[in-house]
C-alpha cells in the first residue's frame, strides 16, 4: 500500500469503485472505453485549475514536516511550501517516488529532504521527526496527510484491514502529533494542519478520518495557550491515486479516465470537476501561514460545494 492513500495490490472491484459514485451513476470502466471516442471529439477537455503563484514567501526560512507527500496532495503540498521559502522534510514509503519529489524540489531551486517512513511505526516516525528537523533547523509547521482507504462493505473487512485503515490514518496521526507537538512547545509556536474527511461511503476510512476530526479539536484545546494551532483540512474529492484506485481506474487510460470523472463529477459536484491536489495544498498553506493567528480547533472544508 502506498502513503497516499492508493492500497498496492487491493481488487478493484465494485465496491471500491462506489467510493466515488461510479456505480450510482453508472460509469464503469468498459462502458466509458465504449464512449471516449465521441466525447473526446466532440467536446474539449475540461480545464484544470490551478491556484495562482504571486512569488509570496510566507513561510521563508521556516521548517516543514509532511507526512505521505511521495504522490498526491501531500506532494503538491511540498512543492508550494518549497517555492513559498520553506525548508520541507518529507516521507513516506515508496523512495522512488519520495527521491523524485526531492529532486524536482531541488532542481527549482527549493530546499527538500526525503526521509522514508511508515507512519504506522512509532520508531519510524520518530526518527523521521528527529531528522526533519535537523534537517530543517527548526519545527514551524506539521502537515498531516498520509492516509490510506480500503473500501469495500464492512462485513466484507477483515480485522487486519480495518486495523491497517485507522493504524495508518488516526493512530499514524496520533504518532506524528505525539513527536512533532514537543519540538513547537520548546520553541513557544507550531502550526498543525491535518487531512481529514466527511467522507461516508468506506467503513474503515470514515472512522478514522471522522475521528481525525475529534483529535484536531480535543489536542487544539489542549495546545491553544502554548501558542500552537491546529486544523483539519476537508478535502472533496480530489483527482489522486487514492481517488482513481477507489473508482477501480488505477490502470485506466487517462482519456478514459478523464471522461470518467468529469461525467461522475459533473451529476455530483456543483463545480462540476475534480479538485486538483494543487489547489487542496495552496489550501493546507493558507490554514498553516502566519495571516490566520485566530484560526484553531477549525474543520475546514474544500469539496467544490457538495456539502452545501
Amino acid at each position: 500500500m502506498s502513503d497516499d492513500g492508493q492500497r498496492e495490490g487491493a481488487p478493484a472491484d465494485g465496491a471500491r469503485r462506489s467510493a466515488l459514485g461510479f456505480a450510482a451513476t453508472g460509469v464503469a470502466v468498459g462502458a466509458v472505453a465504449g464512449v471516449v471516442g465521441a466525447v473526446m471529439a466532440g467536446a474539449a477537455a475540461r480545464p484544470s485549475a490551478a491556484p495562482k503563484v504571486d512569488g509570496r514567501k510566507r513561510f521563508e526560512g521556516q521548517g516543514v514536516l509532511i507526512t505521505g507527500a511521495t504522490s498526491g496532495i501531500g506532494r503538491a503540498a511540498a512543492i508550494a511550501f518549497a517555492r513559498e521559502g520553506a525548508k520541507v522534510a518529507f516521507c513516506g514509503r515508496r523512495e522512488h517516488l519520495g527521491m523524485a519529489v526531492e529532486e524536482e524540489i531541488r532542481a527549482a531551486g527549493g530546499e527538500a529532504t526525503y526521509i522514508p517512513a511508515d507512519v504506522r511505526d512509532e520508531i519510524q516516525i520518530e526518527r523521521f521527526v528527529t531528522r526533519g528537523v535537523a534537517a530543517c533547523g527548526r519545527l514551524d509547521v506539521a502537515f498531516n496527510n498520509a492516509g490510506i482507504s480500503i473500501e469495500r462493505p464492512l462485513h466484507d473487512y477483515s480485522a487486519a484491514e480495518w486495523d491497517d485503515v485507522v493504524q495508518t490514518n488516526l493512530r499514524g496521526v496520533f504518532l506524528s502529533m505525539k513527536h512533532q507537538l514537543p519540538k513547537m512547545l520548546a520553541a513557544g509556536a507550531g502550526v498543525i494542519v491535518v487531512t481529514a474527511s466527511h467522507s461516508t461511503r468506506a467503513g474503515a476510512y470514515a472512522a478514522s478520518k471522522h475521528g481525525l476530526m475529534g483529535l484536531v479539536r480535543a489536542t487544539a484545546l489542549a495546545y491553544a495557550d502554548q501558542g500552537i494551532r491546529i486544523n483539519a483540512l476537508v478535502p472533496g474529492t480530489t483527482d489522486t491515486a487514492l481517488v482513481r484506485s477507489a473508482a477501480g481506474m488505477a490502470d485506466a487510460p487517462e482519456a478514459v479516465w478523464r471522461v470518467a470523472a468529469d461525467q461522475w463529477a459533473g451529476a455530483t459536484i456543483p463545480l462540476k470537476r475534480l479538485a486538483t491536489p494543487e489547489e487542496v495544498a495552496a489550501f493546507a498553506l493558507a490554514v498553516a501561514s502566519p495571516e490566520f493567528p485566530y484560526l484553531t480547533g477549525a474543520a475546514l472544508t474544500l469539496d467544490g460545494g457538495v456539502s452545501t
